[in-house]
């Protein structure tokens, strides 16, 4: 969870918290640099990983949530806490309140007392693009703005729908839209950092989401969406799936056929979704369809580095 202001700012409508960050890593660990989670003296949201280092770090979370700070604290995994990850993990844990948030980023903060702020680092702020994990510069630790996500819209808030973003919401690096026609349609609670939008016309709006979206389309009317996929194909996207049989993909590639679209771009649909192994049930489905939105990601990562 990089350091994004809105989230953080919402964390503290509840009261003074800590946030717990993987500044550093060595060998074999349970979660990267960059990861973080929230603590306060009652719950906690995200993780770095269970066991006993998160134990351990939430305890000293709380700890300073009354005396406020920053601290620093290298945990070798094996030796100190008997963890058979082997590897080491530096924390760095930052109490908060509404008033201690920054009011924009990059963010830099000494780990340990300093009066100003360094030429050097102040510098670096001016030009520095956005970080998937903190850097450490002289004894400050800087955060920037989270880096672009995957902008992922998914049609429908029926089982299936509520499933699926439950599943995907905690994931960093996804954008989540969530549309349907009503709002009694959607939960009564809306996970943290997904937008929720009423579009009592679905496939108008469609018509207007950016080309480098993905979709998973799974409303509660097949009119509906044959009307999306028409509305996507002629509007362009970066992937899209459909919940359905392969009987219903059957007329659904007929009738695309007939409003004009090619064979070639009806393919790049996705339908049935998720892994027909797993099950109809909706939390199976979306563990399918979560499974291949991470696939996807890894193969799209691994072109991008010239890696196989």
């Amino acid at each position: 969870m990089t350091f994004d202001l809105t989230y953080l700012r919402n964390c503290a409508e509840r009261g003074p918290f800590a946030r717990v960050l993987v500044t550093r890593t060595a060998g074999s660990v349970p979660r990267e640099a960059g990861t973080s989670m929230v603590v306060w003296q009652d719950r906690q949201d995200g993780t770095i990983g269970g066991g006993r280092l998160e134990w351990d770090a939430v305890r000293d979370a709380r700890a300073m949530i009354g005396r406020g700070g920053i601290s620093e604290r290298t945990y070798p995994l094996g030796p100190e806490l008997g963890q058979c990850c082997g590897g080491s993990v530096t924390l760095v844990t930052e109490v908060f309140d509404a008033q201690s948030l920054p009011s924009s980023l990059p963010y830099a903060r000494p780990l340990r007392p300093a009066s100003t702020l360094p030429a050097k680092i102040a510098n670096r702020l001016t030009t520095m693009p956005p970080q998937l994990v903190p850097l450490i510069i002289d004894g400050w630790l800087i955060e920037t703005a989270p880096v672009q996500t995957r902008d992922l819209w998914v049609w429908g808030a029926g089982h299936v729908g509520r499933a699926l973003v439950n599943v995907l919401a905690p994931l960093p690096d996804l954008s989540i839209t969530w549309i349907d026609i009503a709002r009694d349609r959607f939960p009564y609670t809306i996970p943290a950092g997904v937008t929720e939008v009423i579009a009592a016309e679905p496939p108008v709006l469609a018509a207007h989401a950016p080309k480098s979206a993905e979709h998973i389309i799974l409303t509660h009317s097949h009119q509906i969406d044959l009307d999306l996929c028409h509305a996507l194909l002629s509007r362009g996207f970066s992937a899209l799936g459909l919940i359905g049989s392969a009987t219903k993909w059957a007329r659904f590639r007929n009738r695309l056929t007939s409003l004009g679209h090619s064979p070639a771009q009806i393919s790049r649909i996705a339908c049935p979704i998720g892994d027909p192994t797993l099950g109809k049930h909706p939390q199976a489905i979306a563990l399918g369809v979560a499974t291949r939105l991470l696939a996807r990601a890894d193969s799209d990562q691994d072109k991008e580095t010239g890696t196989t």
